[in-house]
């Protein structure tokens, strides 16, 4: 199964590219599936009705068996080019599950919860595991990645959960 890490920020200084690259030594060294980095910034994606859409964006999201969500909380909310990319496409979308790991100063469980409503809209099941990293204690500078070794079994118990998940849904796609 193919697997696409999203990172959901565009912002110039952004951390999600390191928390993504954590995600995936992870999930290569737990699991036999393929993951890429899907980077919603390299898609270049035009706000929704001002053009026309990105073809490459929905083909990259249909040939995915399942997501995981890099989700940072900006202002209790989660980024405005996430929620464009996710409104972006839509039955690409549909009977898959994904995983949310959410980062913030207090977690990112607000941006996380509210991803979760967006993308049960568009027919995604999201896992209850949610590796949430806090800004002043897994970050160095609020800029450097640097998170405990303990976080590492809630990632692994994400993926556990995602996996099992891709695969029942895979029978119904």
């Amino acid at each position: 199964m193919k697997f696409g890490i999203i990172l959901g920020s565009t912002r110039e200084g952004r951390v999600s590219p390191q928390v993504g690259a954590y995600i995936q030594e992870i999930a290569n060294q737990q699991s036999e599936h393929q993951f890429e980095i899907v980077d919603v910034k390299a898609f270049d994606l035009p706000f929704m009705g001002t053009a026309e859409p990105n073809l490459a964006w929905n083909k990259k999201i249909s040939e995915l068996d399942g997501y995981i969500f890099i989700v940072q909380e900006y202002n209790h909310g989660f980024a405005a080019s996430l929620k464009n990319a996710v409104d972006s496409a839509r039955e690409e979308w549909f009977d898959k599950a994904a995983g949310i790991v959410s980062y913030g100063s207090g977690g990112g469980i607000r941006a996380a919860e509210q991803l979760r409503n967006v993308l049960a809209e568009q027919k995604v099941a999201t896992v209850r595991t949610n590796p949430a990293f806090n800004l002043f204690t897994d970050f160095e500078n609020f800029s450097t990645f640097k998170p405990g070794e303990h976080m590492a079994a809630g990632v692994n118990d994400m993926l556990d959960e995602l996996l099992l998940w891709s695969k029942a849904f895979a029978t119904i796609r």
